[in-house]
């Protein structure tokens, strides 16, 4: 069968399966469209936490990022793993045990303060959309290739099948679609990682074959792989780090921090019955995150070296003529996300990291995942299967973010603090109506991306590093920390922090910028802009706790609110026998 009817058919039947699922489980109450009615199992809501957090940037940008940057891509997989770990220990209990729905309603309540719950709402909303342009990328790039549509036709479709199956099921519906989609985006991620490290290595592990030698050879991977990419003048794959060993640490601080306070994923913590169940769920996401995580590595290595010895192949014939290319080639061409200048007219392709013979003029990243199956010249099943899987990956995060909005707007600004009488009727189809204008905001943004996907995320994680993490882990473990500290903290974190990013970019949100003067990039000790939310924790932890220092401490519902959350059911005070 034809890859282009099969990628549709198999895309069809995962769509036609998530649309099923969602008029299945549709939301009829506000709990189950907000926290499905807190009735979920731990396992499934670990698989669907899972797919809600292996995102397109997860899916379809790590590996590209791990592929042409090599040691130094090591950031994403260390950063948002070791935060996965932080939430689940530092966050979920506590979250779960205060029983509400949302992030901001903690904060509000914990900080005694409208003020606190705007705010929040408001540092949510930034990290949240930014988060979600990222999967707008996912989908317009999947779409682009294997449905052979244009880049806003397939961002149009993603929308569509968004808004049917988070508008109508909300959470419940996610939840559950969530589950389908993990299914088949680990299926879509892991099949042709096998083969391709069966045919490159003979080791039918990718994860073992990542250090394993070459087929037929006694030469490791890892080192044939250092040949090439030295040979055509790129850095050597595995000893390169990006920039400076500070920036190294700030990027997997921020991605850490950023993650442990992403609200779309604490929400799911708030589905399951008990706060045991919140630690069980937390372990079972975090098994099938790393599936994913540790063939990663392997996935990104196998593709760049395929890639390139496709491209510029080493041997006597010299270098590949364009005329001949391989289909795979033409096929991502017509997407605009690969191209090709002949330079010297002479119709071969020259390929280096010299800019200025290097013909090669456009490679993203982002096709890495999707292109690889093609250049390993795997069946067509196979190709259409990670079609559908870099789709549900895209589609499975989005849906929980524009949740995350949704449930903001309308039970944290409407119901919290502009209507608080509105009755549960109004307010689910306020969520609903929230929803699907979240949905066509982030289509809109969309379609004019700032960046490739997985670099947008890491700045969706970097605001959210500096505003909601620090504000969560001071309401539960910190007494000291009042109404006017928190705000304070969180107006300064994520200020310090969008400045930062918005100078770098060459962009103010100031009407005279003349004090600053001309700022090379990266001048804070050569930080980067999407590594830069641990400074602005930093200047949250540090302005919160100044704050609260000269003004009036919280009053003593706030501390019994305190000491509830942080003490473990069916403990209590000690009796006399």
């Amino acid at each position: 069968m034809e890859l282009q009817l099969l990628t549709y058919i198999v895309v069809g039947a995962t769509f036609l399966t998530y649309m099923g699922i969602a008029i299945w489980a549709r939301a009829g109450s506000t709990k189950e469209f907000y926290v499905a009615g807190g009735g979920i199992h731990p396992v499934a809501n670990g698989m669907a936490t899972a797919a809600d957090w292996m995102s397109a940037a997860s899916f379809i940008s790590m590996a590209g990022l791990i592929a042409f940057m090599g040691y130094g891509g090591s950031v994403f997989l260390m950063g948002w793993t070791g935060g996965f770990v932080l939430l689940a220990l530092l966050l979920a209990p506590y979250l779960r045990k205060y029983g509400k729905f949302t992030v901001p309603e903690f904060i509000g309540d914990r900080f005694y303060s409208r003020a606190a719950r705007i705010v929040a709402v408001i540092c949510l909303i930034i990290a949240s959309v930014t988060y979600v342009i990222g999967q707008m990328k996912g989908v317009g790039v999947a779409f682009s290739r294997f449905l052979e549509v244009g880049y806003s036709t397939g961002l149009m479709i993603g929308m569509v099948i968004v808004f049917f199956y988070a508008v109508i099921g909300g959470m419940k519906g996610i939840t559950y679609t969530q589950i389908a989609q993990f299914c088949v985006l680990i299926l879509a991620y892991t099949i042709p990682a096998v083969f391709i490290s069966l045919t490159l290595t003979g080791n039918p592990i990718p994860q073992l074959g990542l250090g394993s030698t070459l087929a037929g050879s006694e030469t490791f991977l890892l080192d044939r792989l250092d040949q090439v990419v030295t040979d055509l003048g790129f850095n050597e794959y595995t000893t390169t780090a990006r920039l400076s060993t500070l920036n190294m640490f700030a990027y997997t601080m921020s991605l850490m921090i950023g993650t442990a306070g992403l609200p779309h994923v604490i929400i799911r913590f708030f589905t399951v019955p008990k706060v045991q169940d919140a630690r069980t769920s937390a372990g079972w996401a975090l098994a099938f995150i790393a599936i994913l995580y540790t063939t990663a590595p392997a996935v990104a290595a196998m593709a760049r070296l395929n890639l390139i010895e496709t491209i510029q192949p080493a041997n006597s014939a010299g270098n590949l003529a364009y005329d001949k290319r391989p289909d795979w080639f033409k096929n991502w061409e017509k997407t605009g996300l690969l191209a090709y200048e002949d330079k010297n007219n002479d119709g071969l392709i020259d390929y280096s990291a010299d800019k200025t013979t290097n013909e090669m003029v456009k490679v993203d990243q982002d096709i890495i995942v999707l292109a690889n199956p093609e250049i390993a010249q795997l069946p067509n099943w196979v190709i259409a299967l990670i079609a559908a899987g870099g789709l549900a990956a895209a589609l499975s995060t989005a849906a929980g973010l524009l949740l995350a909005i949704s449930s903001a707007i309308s039970h944290d600004l409407l119901k919290g603090v502009l209507l608080p009488n509105i009755s549960e009727k109004r307010e689910l189809l306020a969520s609903r109506l929230s929803m699907a204008s979240a949905i066509g905001f982030a289509g809109y943004l969309g379609l004019d991306p700032p960046d490739f996907a997985a670099g947008t995320v890491a700045l969706a994680f970097g605001i959210s590093a500096s505003s909601i993490f620090p504000a969560l882990m001071m309401g539960i473990f910190s007494k000291s920390i009042n109404n006017q500290g928190a705000v304070a903290g969180m107006v300064a974190g994520i200020s310090v922090t969008l400045l930062y990013v918005f100078q770098h970019k060459g962009i103010m949100f100031i009407a005279d910028t003349a004090f600053l003067g001309e700022m090379p990039a990266n001048w804070f000790f050569g930080i980067e802009p999407n590594a830069f939310g641990v400074v602005g924790a930093i200047v949250n932890f540090s302005v919160a706790f100044v704050v609260s220092h000269v003004t009036a401490k919280p009053p003593p519902e706030v501390l019994d609110l305190i000491d509830y959350i942080r003490t473990p059911n069916g403990v209590g005070e000690a009796v006399d026998h």
